[in-house]
């Protein structure tokens, strides 16, 4: 049986939505943990000017291949390995990555490689999409977020909701400028970063 997650059908139309427009004029993108692979294909059937290459952990990708052959099309990949701190990166040709619900369940440490290793891997101009929820000037954007904050620390203290000033020092430091900030359904958000012409170095 393919392993199904709820959220995915919930979040998938809010987050095309947004991610429709900022991928019109690109031809190829990572995802950064693909998880089901249900995003990929859903995605990846509304787009199919843009090849979509999943990736994830080793464990993960039974089930994002389950997706993936069934829905047979030609511009979505099988996954690769991809943890972030892995030093390299898989060799891969993109101009946008996304990555959607992954940095609240990361420690700190694979948030900061993801940041470098997508600003590696990206051209000039090429862009960063980050969907989840996520904290600003260090206080939760509403209750539920704090409860599901302490819920992902007890489970694992090491994750946790991020804080956007945080993230976005990370991007800055990478060579990366934030261009958007979309509200999104449940108190989550899309945070979309284009890499700069020249990059500061890290």
């Amino acid at each position: 049986m393919k392993p199904y997650a709820q959220s995915c059908d919930q979040n998938r139309q809010p987050i095309f939505e947004v991610l429709a427009p900022a991928v019109t004029d690109r031809r190829r993108l990572l995802e950064i943990g693909s998880g089901t692979g249900q995003h990929a294909v859903w995605f990846g059937q509304r787009l199919p000017q843009l090849v979509w290459q999943t990736s994830d952990l080793r464990e993960n990708h039974p089930g994002i291949r389950q997706w993936v052959e069934e829905a047979a099309l030609p511009n979505v990949r099988p996954p690769i390995e991809l943890d972030t701190r892995q030093q390299p990166w898989p060799e891969i040709e993109a101009d946008c990555v996304f990555s959607a619900n992954t940095a609240h369940i990361m420690a700190d440490d694979a948030v900061e490689a993801m940041f470098r290793g997508v600003a590696a891997l990206l051209p000039p101009t090429g862009i960063f999409l980050l969907y989840g929820p996520f904290h600003y000037g260090g206080r939760y954007t509403a209750p539920s977020n704090e409860r599901f904050d302490q819920w992902l620390k007890q489970r694992d203290p090491a994750s946790g909701i991020k804080d956007f000033d945080a993230l976005d020092a990370l991007a800055e430091a990478a060579g990366m400028q934030l261009i958007a900030d979309h509200a999104m359904p449940a108190n989550n958000r899309t945070l979309i970063w284009r890499k700069r012409w020249r990059a500061i170095p890290c």
